[in-house]
């Protein structure tokens, strides 16, 4: 079985972090479980220095850091097993990368089309006319 240090973290060209650049952290979970929740140290805390991780271009590293600040740190304790939320942390912090590096299109302002200007005054006008005709005469 491959372990999770063997990994490369993809997240497209330019961008192939190795495992092994990742520092962790481990300690128990919180919440109910009893005996094997409070001894077992299966929360992972996975963190990445981004100004320094080997396998990064210089433009890719530099919108990572804008985006994501100089370090990315994901926290997992979903799972029972260490091993596990290892390899969980280890998607997570590709997710995010992912995320990071795309590249959002701008938005060109529009405007709405004649016709449909035409027929929203057209609905005004009849609901006006329409609550005139309910008016009293006080005359």
């Amino acid at each position: 079985m491959p372990r999770a240090d063997d990994r490369l973290l993809s997240a497209g060209p330019g961008c192939r972090v190795p495992a092994s650049e990742v520092t962790w952290r481990f300690g128990p979970t919180g919440g109910p479980g009893g005996q094997h929740a409070n001894r077992a140290h299966t929360r992972v805390e996975a963190e990445l220095d981004l100004r320094s991780v080997r396998g990064i271009a210089d433009d890719i590293r530099e919108r990572l850091v804008s985006r994501l600040g100089p370090r990315l740190r994901v926290v997992v304790d979903r799972h029972r097993s260490q091993a596990r939320n290892r390899e969980r942390a280890l998607d997570e912090m590709e997710l995010r990368i992912r995320e990071a590096l795309v590249v959002q299109r701008s938005r060109r302002p529009t405007r709405p089309r004649r016709g449909a200007v035409e027929r929203r005054l057209e609905a005004k006008r009849q609901k006006g006319a329409r609550k005139a005709e309910r008016r009293r005469d006080w005359d």
